[in-house]
């Protein structure tokens, strides 16, 4: 059966139309005890997570299961100069968690800044980190400014957008980044690449489908000086989407999994325990989880892979079958409620995959017959679901923005319902991974994805921007009046030090909707 995914919108689109930086230091030298940098998350008013990976041996790689316990201090200061230091601690860490720390530091000033550090039982000291907690609940705050990025692949070209993204941060420009899933790819070495083909090689060179496989893959991940720069910088909110574990995973399997490689129940189990520990988040027992920034906005952050049913194939969509629940039952009882009881200025739900729909009837380059839509691994295979949430977001009074990735392109959406536009969504593109233009093994901007784009502005009147050959991130400056969206793209994934640029710029007002 055919299952209409991501990954074949994009290639059929691209086919069918032919009808100051804050960086870190180049990587340490092997001895060092912090190869994997540091990084901070989940902020709240009280709190954040800080996160570092310990080096225990020269030779304890990550998934090695190797290397000695270590006693690990922690240090949080209001200067960079660690002049004076308001917390700190000792840890102990083990092979059983892959050596990396997690230490959720509580206690703290609101929407503050605060400087990090790490010390090993040798006496190396990490590279120092920053981050920030957020205002108090009702607190006045003017403008949340964060950043918003998914889909890197390291196969298909250098992270020359985190290092932008850590540029801002020092700037002071962004209060946080929302990342949205597929921070790595599980793929084989060479399965996933563009029209570069393979610019470096990720390890393991296998797919990865154990514990030990997605250890060693966030650890070449993270050997990345600009990938360490942009977590140092600033906060992250992340949350997961498919790569991380398998290519269109749900709850009971993923189209990249096959039985020849054992338990999905058992690989998805450990995708997830490598995601936790390398991941600067809460150890909590759900992935989704709740952030307030003052009284300007309740971010929502969905879990989208680990409870949703298997998704239609195209047979089952020409007879009126539809997937029942992409969140689950209790996952949507608790946005339910977040989206009831908010008492701040707009409700950020974080969908990792698009949630407006795209209509293509008509147009032969698809090669779709109706009502099918390109992708049904987004909100579009699951419709039944997104009418009920959307309908709960028309009966509230706060406007709506959806954050999401995954679909390798920019797109800017209203939300509507049943005639009412109810909110706004932000697609960022990818960090690197392939979309249109590199399926197609074209330049940016060819007629191919002209044509494409052309088409989907015409059959969905509710996009407003769309480009599906760009790679990169965004920026968000959301402030009680309206939301400013800009688009940032890399200009050549092949270098390190591309440059990036901003390129798009929109507004959408509650009041009136998108401007430029």
């Amino acid at each position: 059966m055919m299952h209409l995914n991501r990954r074949r919108f994009l290639q059929s689109a691209a086919v069918s139309a032919c009808l100051t930086t804050f960086s870190v230091a180049p990587t340490r030298a092997q001895e060092s005890h912090f190869q994997h940098g540091v990084a901070s998350g989940d902020p709240t008013s009280d709190s954040v997570i800080l996160w570092t990976r310990l080096t225990p041996t020269f030779d304890a790689t990550p998934g090695s299961g190797r290397g000695p316990d270590a006693v690990i201090t922690w240090e949080l200061s209001p200067s960079p100069e660690f002049s004076t230091i308001i917390r700190s601690g000792t840890v102990i860490t083990t092979a059983i968690r892959d050596h990396t720390v997690h230490i959720h530091v509580t206690g703290l000033s609101p929407a503050t800044r605060y400087f990090y550090r790490f010390i090993s039982h040798t006496g190396e000291i990490s590279p120092m980190g920053r981050t920030q907690t957020s205002p108090l609940i009702d607190a006045p705050l003017p403008h949340l400014r964060f950043a918003l990025a998914s889909c890197a692949n390291w196969e298909a070209g250098f992270f020359a957008a985190y290092g932008d993204i850590a540029r801002r941060a020092n700037a002071g420009e962004l209060n946080a980044l929302i990342f949205l899933g597929d921070y790595i790819y599980e793929y084989a070495t060479g399965m996933f690449a563009g029209n570069a083909g393979v610019v470096r090689q990720h390890r393991p060179l296998h797919e990865a489908t154990t514990l030990n496989d997605y250890r060693t893959r966030y650890g070449h991940y993270r050997s990345d000086t600009h990938l360490q720069a942009a977590h140092a910088a600033l906060p992250w909110i992340a949350m997961w989407d498919d790569h991380e574990s398998a290519n269109n995973a749900h709850r009971e399997g993923a189209e990249n999994h096959s039985a020849h490689e054992g338990s999905w129940q058992q690989r998805q189990a450990a995708a997830r325990q490598a995601f936790l520990e390398w991941m600067p988040i809460r150890q909590e027992s759900t992935l989704f989880r709740t952030f307030t920034f003052g009284d300007l906005a309740t971010l929502s952050l969905l879990d989208l892979r680990s409870f949703r049913d298997v998704p239609p194939s195209r047979e089952q969509w020409l007879q009126g079958q539809r997937a029942e629940t992409m969140m689950g039952s209790h996952q949507f009882e608790w946005l339910k409620t977040n989206v009831e009881n908010t008492t701040t200025a707009w409700n950020i739900i974080g969908s990792s995959v698009m949630a407006a729909p795209m209509s293509l009837t008509g147009q032969p380059f698809f090669q779709l017959p109706e009502p099918i839509p390109a992708n049904l691994d987004q909100w579009d295979g699951y419709s039944h679901e997104r009418d009920q949430l959307l309908s709960i977001l028309t009966d509230s009074a706060t406007p709506t923005m959806f954050l999401s990735g995954d679909i390798h392109s920019e797109w800017a959406n209203n939300i509507q319902f049943n005639g009412q536009n109810i909110g706004v969504e932000v697609v960022c593109s990818s960090i690197t991974s392939a979309n249109v233009n590199d399926f197609a093994k074209l330049p940016e901007d060819n007629p191919v994805s002209l044509h494409a784009e052309q088409a989907i502005r015409t059959n969905s009147p509710h996009v407003r921007h769309v480009d599906l050959d760009a790679h990169g991130y965004a920026t968000v400056d959301l402030s009680h009046e309206a939301a400013h969206m800009t688009w940032h793209r890399v200009a050549d994934l092949s270098l390190p030090g591309s440059a990036v640029t901003p390129v798009i710029a929109l507004e959408w007002k509650p009041s009136s909707g998108f401007t430029h």
